[in-house]
């Protein structure tokens, strides 16, 4: 599989969904469902089909629920960049809020953008 990241600088195609997506393998989606339901016990358990994914960076392609009310990837989308590395706003308030939820990214994105010729 190619290598893909998202807006946010998660690598996709390392997820765990993206994969058992790729594979068409039910019981590796109801695995990540039942793993990704116990980071939100608060809310209803995911079921496999909630978390079918294509990849946030696809636009007519299926994707686990969360990417379809992001604010990141709508932000990445509307702008047009690759990724947020690409962005001449980088690191906007929206990824600062992503950052403290999910910080690992971040250093991800900082390594593309160190690398880009702007």
């Amino acid at each position: 599989m190619e290598k893909m990241v998202a807006y946010c600088g998660i690598f996709c195609d390392q997820c765990p969904a993206l994969i058992a997506t790729q594979k068409n393998d039910e019981a590796e989606l109801k695995k990540v469902a039942e793993e990704w339901s116990k980071s939100s016990p608060d809310k209803p358990p995911l079921k496999p089909e909630d978390v079918i994914c294509d990849g946030c960076l696809v636009t007519n392609g299926r994707l686990f629920n969360y990417c379809l009310t992001c604010d990141v990837r709508k932000c990445g989308i509307e702008k047009g960049v690759e990724n947020c590395a690409h962005c001449e706003e980088y690191v906007c308030d929206k990824l600062k809020k992503f950052f403290d939820m999910y910080p690992d990214p971040k250093n991800d994105l900082d390594e593309i953008r160190k690398n880009l010729k702007m």
